[in-house]
């Protein structure tokens, strides 16, 4: 295996079954002519299998520890390292700019929406995301009000347990989950909602499947797809998730008022009528946008800030004396009342706490793959249009390079000599550029009031039994990154 620069070309499998070892050669045969028809110095990388490519080298389960290998016949490029990354998502954000289409993606978004569509369309949803992301409450005294409220319902549940170990996901997963309910939907749940629960369970379970080694080959060989269970359970998931979607749609569809928008849904089927009434050819705003932009909003605001609190809580307990440092700066800077996001300026230790969790735990450790939209030469080397692009956050968030000590967690790297924060480049947690997550602005004041309103009310320890040096920092399966249960 070669690395430039951090830049690296990994071969993905090839989408034909092919039974005979005659054809396997062929391919091989046809594979290694193509070098010598190649006038621009491409990205080197190892040489794979015919087929399969370096498949058998890759860990399926967590393809971040070992993506910067080769995958089959169609070439593709993994970006690692801050530099590099940032060079193509930012530096040539629109050749990088457009989002490379799975199958499984396929499946499930049928290239609708925000995340896994491109054109006029993608262009359109997310602008219209982004809007109505700030008008209802992002960056807002509004949005702020939902955090702290649902602070209070939280904090009311880990009360209960009186002091008792009990596992955080569920509940820290609903109140996150309320805060994005509370934009698209116009209110929040409550937490004995079964058909809550239910909607939040499967979001977190689709994000699980989508990570698993069945449907990493999925992606890989189509073919596979009618013999893959997690194919199954992940397009049923996703149906019956969409369909409660629709009801809750149609709920708010009969008590609409054009004069009085309450929520995103309501700014959606208000446009959705007006491009109706003045018969606009091929209309953006549709149902099935409406549903998966839904689905999307839902899906990102539900699962990578409840991992990235849980993440938060769970280092606290592994580094006892950090913990007390966070809660020694709130009580000298807030006392008992409420933090709010004004105070984060007084708070740099907690705010360096936080951050630090965000780069170490890397919840999103592969960005969604993009796929180049014409030729680019990259740091001297040539991208073919229509090349897919494997962003790497993993290795710009543990970027050597980039970062004092990369594998552990250490605030200071968010902290000057005199103890202030400062902001750091390479902090890619929402990737970069065109597709970087629209809700990034609302998951930093949600981790933020979350993380500090626990803080201020509870010290975080390890089960019964276990001591802070077992403490197990291994993440579950999953395309997002979740603590393992302990």
């Amino acid at each position: 295996m070669s690395v430039l620069e951090g830049l690296v070309f990994v071969q993905t499998p090839g989408c034909v079954l092919i039974w005979t070892v005659l054809l396997l050669l062929l391919l091989y045969f046809l594979s290694s002519r193509q070098g010598f028809h190649v006038h621009h110095k491409e990205t080197p990388g190892p040489r794979g299998l015919p087929l399969l490519g370096n498949l058998l080298q890759l860990d399926l389960n967590r393809p971040h520890n070992t993506l910067i290998v080769y995958f089959g016949p169609k070439k593709a490029v993994v970006l690692a390292g801050y530099k590099t990354v940032k060079q193509a998502l930012v530096d040539h954000a629109d050749e990088f700019g457009d989002r490379y289409i799975s199958c499984v993606s396929e499946d499930i978004n049928h290239q609708h929406g925000i995340l896994a569509s491109n054109g006029d369309n993608w262009k359109e949803m997310r602008r219209f995301a982004l809007s109505n992301l700030r008008d209802y409450g992002m960056g807002k005294r509004t949005a702020e009000e939902k955090i702290l409220e649902e602070c209070h319902y939280l904090i009311e549940v880990f009360e209960k347990h009186k002091g008792q170990p009990f596992d955080t996901s569920k509940p820290m997963n609903l109140a996150v989950s309320n805060i994005i309910s509370s934009i698209v939907f116009g209110s929040r749940f409550e937490y004995s909602d079964p058909q809550f629960n239910k909607m939040v369970k499967r979001s977190n379970e689709s994000m699980r499947i989508m990570g698993t080694a069945s449907m990493q080959l999925y992606n890989c060989f189509p073919w596979m797809g009618r013999w893959t269970k997690n194919r199954k359970l992940l397009k049923n998931n996703f149906e019956v998730q969409y369909n409660h979607f629709r009801n809750l749609i149609h709920q708010l569809k009969i008590s609409l008022n054009p004069d009085m928008c309450r929520c995103l849904i309501d700014s959606f089927l208000i446009r959705k009528q007006k491009d109706e009434d003045s018969c606009v050819t091929d209309p953006l705003y549709h149902e099935m946008n409406l549903i998966t932009v839904v689905g999307n909003l839902f899906a990102a605001g539900t699962d990578n800030t409840g991992a990235s609190l849980r993440w938060a809580l769970l280092f606290m307990a592994k580094y006892p004396q950090i913990q007390g440092q966070v809660q020694e700066e709130l009580r000298r800077e807030t006392g008992s009342r409420q933090v709010r996001v004004e105070d984060r300026k007084k708070l740099p230790y907690t705010d360096g706490v936080i951050h630090e969790t965000q780069r170490l735990a890397s919840i999103l450790p592969v960005a969604l793959p993009h796929v180049t939209t014409q030729d680019v030469t990259l740091q001297g080397f040539f991208i073919r249009k229509g090349t897919t692009v494997y962003p790497l956050l993993t290795s710009v968030l543990h970027d050597d390079n980039e970062w004092e000590t990369p594998s552990t967690f250490n605030p200071a790297h968010f902290l000057d000599k005199q103890g202030k924060f400062v902001k750091r480049d390479a902090f890619m947690p929402f990737s970069a550029g065109r597709r970087a997550c629209p809700g990034e602005g609302l998951a930093r004041m949600e981790l933020f009031l979350f993380f500090t309103s626990l803080l201020q009310r509870f010290r975080f320890t390890p089960p019964p039994g276990v001591t802070e040096e077992e403490l197990d920092l291994t993440p579950a399966v999953g395309f997002t990154l979740n603590p393992s249960l302990h």
